[in-house]
């Protein structure tokens, strides 16, 4: 279900994350690429509030 969220937005998009996205579940398929979704997502959180600094998306 969450995956299926994910997938319509990165259609919706044309940038580096959401290319990734659509990669990663054409290559691993839908189940494995929302996991690692999940997983970079609570890695990004997680250097956020250690860092204490704001959120920079890589261009």
């Amino acid at each position: 279900m969450h995956n299926l969220c994910n997938q319509r937005v990165a259609d919706k998009h044309d940038d580096r994350r959401n290319n990734w996205i659509k990669e990663l579940d054409q290559r691993r398929g839908k189940n494995i690429s929302a996991v690692a979704l999940a997983n970079k997502n609570a890695r990004i959180v997680w250097a956020v509030l250690t860092r204490k600094e704001p959120y920079k998306a890589v261009a």
